[in-house]
């Protein structure tokens, strides 16, 4: 049975020149709903994760897509047994997906899309693709798709290098690439085509989409997801995996059975990372 607390994401690349006034009035809205969540503006777009209950969540909805750059946008929803943020944000950034490149804008310029069942059948047959996963390396330990190509960076910024490193040969085969929710993907392709890739293609709706329009084919492990839930599996249930408190990473149970777990305090990943944290 679905959790009370009503979870929603969404996200559109658009150009916004009213960032100001747009922080001021769902800021408004969401504290007059009761919302708790991140709401991030920026010249290129917008990006949010709210949650509330499903009556508030559905009116700020409606608020939203009485703005038509808004209108329609796609939306991941979750339930949950509890509120998974602490508190109400409506932040302005330069970017609402930091890269740093101020030629990437992907409201002119993405890649293709590929549905979810698509790329199923794809692999259920063994065709000839890579399969690209444009995550960070520690969203990646907690569950990529089978024989997905790691690209080992730490932030998206490290992205552009990255792919400067992949053979050449790749430049003119087929290329699916996946994030969380799709959202990092309309990035990436656009930066992968303007190095010269031409047979790029993004996963529409991203691992979540993924796993709800097809489960977990293909995949292994659970999806790292940007909240107090920390993962889902493929059937989008909360897992075990929980954050380190003193260095943000991701363990799994049997991470969480090393005795350099200690709560609150370390864990096998802040060993040697910290001089003053020592293996016991």
């Amino acid at each position: 049975m679905a959790g009370p607390i009503h979870n929603i994401a969404g996200y559109r690349f658009v150009n916004l020149d009213d960032r100001d006034e747009l922080q001021t009035y769902y800021r408004s809205v969401c504290d007059d709903l009761g919302l708790k969540g991140t709401i991030l503006l920026a010249p290129e777009g917008i990006n949010f994760f709210l949650a509330g209950t499903e009556r508030s969540a559905e009116t700020f909805v409606n608020h939203l897509e009485r703005d038509a750059r808004f209108k329609d946008i796609p939306l991941k929803r979750s339930f949950t047994d509890y509120q998974p943020f602490n508190r109400m944000n409506v932040r302005k950034k330069a970017e609402i997906i930091s890269v740093g490149m101020e030629d990437i804008k992907p409201s002119e310029f993405t890649g293709e899309e590929i549905l979810p069942e698509e790329l199923k059948a794809m692999l259920d047959k063994g065709a000839p693709v890579h399969i690209l996963d444009t995550r960070n390396d520690y969203e990646l330990r907690v569950g990529t798709f089978e024989q997905a190509i790691d690209l080992d960076i730490r932030t998206f910024r490290a992205f552009p290098e990255a792919i400067s490193k992949l053979p050449e040969s790749m430049k003119d085969e087929e290329i699916v690439m996946f994030c969380t929710g799709g959202i990092r993907c309309e990035k990436a392709s656009a930066i992968m085509m303007n190095e010269g890739f031409n047979n790029v293609k993004q996963l529409k709706g991203g691992i979540l989409g993924y796993f709800e329009a097809v489960g977990g084919a293909h995949w292994n492990g659970d999806c790292f997801v940007f909240d107090q839930r920390v993962a889902v599996n493929p059937k989008l249930e909360e897992t075990e995996v929980v954050v380190c408190f003193a260095c943000r990473e991701p363990l799994s149970s049997n991470e969480q059975a090393s005795e350099d777990y200690i709560i609150g305090e370390s864990c096998p990943y802040c060993i040697g990372r910290n001089p003053d944290v020592t293996a016991r």
